[in-house]
């Protein structure tokens, strides 16, 4: 029995070595449940030492942990987070300067300011109409072309939308407004399209897969997950409005404060490199470099054109009076919180 428990001992000491040097990296990300997966074993492929853990949720979400967790942070790196969040992080010097190899790669919207860098962007995601061709047969509806075709009563109770409050999708969709109308005009607008929605949800994702399963006619979402939808075969037509879509920047950035300081760097190493690129490739057809090109098929050609003039650095200074604005007005349709 003690020859065994020797041992056992002495395999439990030679493990420890080999386990001790692997260095955990609490990551805290928005990217989509589906492409966890894909991004750690990648990560963890090419950081042999490191293993990522995740904290996911929405835009939103993420965003007013780690303000809420700003005295006692525990993120080491953050990777996957709109742009405008990590401005506004910028702002309250919470994120740690550092400039990865071959950011200079990085097409210059997709680069911080700042020299070391605090920020660098990742792929682009914008704002998209996910319209059920089934559902718009069925109660003979008219294609939307333009942000004020939703304004047709036709669509009463027929659209769902991102609370921006709580989905990064739902601030840039107002970011694009406020950007294309000018601040009146948006909030006019989206009084009228108000009388429309059925429903404002916590996810960017949730109103195209709504949409896609008949239960809206139109889904007001972005770009990736309408296209990842209707190469799975969903009934959808992705409509990108002539009149101009928001956009925004996935990005990464190191949490100040982390104790894994030089894994947090070569994550975010990788996170710039060719091979990050193609993985986000896959999903998006709007790459950080322009020396990688998407793979993903069934992009909208003309999304690219209809951009709408974004200033990230106003849209995350104006957040907290944006969305204040807006959850006064139209919070009453947000759907319940889980």
């Amino acid at each position: 029995m003690m020859r065994r428990t020797l041992i056992a001992a002495a395999l439990v000491a030679i493990a420890l070595p080999a386990e001790a040097q692997r260095t955990r990296l609490t990551v805290y990300t928005a990217f989509e449940n589906d492409q966890l997966p894909v991004f750690k074993q990648a990560a963890e492929a090419a950081l042999r030492d490191v293993e990522i853990i995740w904290v996911r949720d929405s835009t939103g979400v993420v965003t007013t942990r780690l303000l809420a967790e700003k005295d006692n942070p525990r993120a080491d790196v953050i990777w996957g987070l709109s742009v405008f969040s990590l401005i506004r992080l910028e702002a309250e010097n919470m994120l740690e300067p550092y400039t990865p190899r071959d950011a200079m790669a990085l097409r210059p919207q997709f680069r911080s300011r700042r020299d070391p860098m605090t920020w660098v962007g990742l792929d682009a995601f914008v704002s998209a109409v996910c319209f059920n061709t089934a559902v718009a047969r069925q109660r003979n509806l008219p294609r939307p072309d333009t942000w004020n075709d939703l304004l047709n009563p036709a669509f009463r109770g027929l659209i769902a939308m991102p609370n921006p409050a709580s989905s990064g999708t739902g601030l840039l969709t107002v970011a694009g407004w406020l950007a294309t109308r000018g601040e009146q005009a948006a909030w006019d607008y989206m009084t009228r399209l108000h009388e429309n929605i059925a429903v404002y949800t916590h996810s960017g994702s949730a109103p195209c897969n709504n949409a896609a399963r008949g239960e809206y006619a139109i889904g007001l979402s972005f770009d990736m997950r309408a296209v990842a939808l209707k190469n799975q075969g969903a009934p959808i037509e992705i409509i990108v409005p002539t009149d101009g879509v928001g956009f925004d920047l996935e990005a990464a950035a190191i949490h100040r404060g982390t104790r894994h300081l030089d894994a947090a760097k070569r994550l975010m190493d990788f996170a710039v490199s060719k091979e990050a690129m193609a993985l986000y490739g896959r999903y998006y057809a709007l790459l950080g470099r322009e020396d990688v090109q998407p793979t993903v098929q069934n992009y909208p050609p003309e999304f690219a054109q209809r951009l709408a003039e974004m200033d990230f650095a106003k849209v995350a200074a104006d957040r907290d009076r944006i969305l204040a604005d807006w959850s006064r007005r139209f919070d009453a349709k947000s759907a319940p919180r889980n």
